[in-house]
């Protein structure tokens, strides 16, 4: 158990049963009237964003989530399969609870896996990543300087927008959270 001041970003919380994260939290003490604490609560199985409000003080019960580095290993077919980095045992994650997860990742990427009395239920990827852009459009001389952009097809099949000077077989960095192009990697 934690009180409302307590809260931060990532804690889980488990409200009526189901398992909530705390994606952002705001401390408001207004001039009339008790403080109270603003919340954006994420469903940690069905992604469902709520705003929720709670007193100042209040209990809140926290889960109880086990976050391990593991190692992703390949896509079996009917999900994804995750080494432990300690123990080398497997988890398999269901397509549902790796959504977002699954465009950024490359086998043999590390990553942290959130477990819940020793069930899988979400990926922590790193703030940004490292893809290869498989196809995009050719760019044109002089592009360089116009602040354009196109779409490109990185290696996991996600599409993003990068500048029109890059070309396939570029590497790039790209923020896992907003899906938005960082810059160019150079070998």
């Amino acid at each position: 158990m934690a009180t409302s001041n307590d809260l931060k970003n990532g804690l889980v919380l488990n409200i009526d049963g189901q398992l909530w994260s705390v994606v952002e939290f705001q401390h408001v003490k207004p001039g009339k009237g008790p403080a109270f604490v603003r919340t954006k609560l994420k469903n940690v199985l069905s992604g469902k964003v709520v705003d929720k409000t709670f007193n100042a003080g209040v209990k809140v019960e926290t889960a109880n989530v086990d976050k391990r580095d593991m190692t992703y290993l390949y896509n079996d077919g009917t999900g994804f399969v995750f080494m432990d980095k300690d123990n080398y045992d497997q988890f398999t994650l269901s397509p549902e609870l790796a959504s977002e997860a699954a465009q950024y990742l490359l086998e043999n990427q590390d990553a942290v896996v959130a477990l819940h009395e020793g069930n899988p239920i979400y990926v922590e990827l790193p703030a940004s990543v490292v893809l290869e852009v498989t196809y995009t459009e050719p760019g044109l001389q002089g592009d360089r300087s116009t602040g354009g952009t196109k779409p490109a097809t990185l290696e996991t099949g996600l599409q993003i927008q990068v500048p029109l000077f890059l070309e396939t077989g570029t590497k790039v960095k790209v923020d896992t959270r907003t899906g938005d192009y960082l810059g160019r990697i150079n070998d």
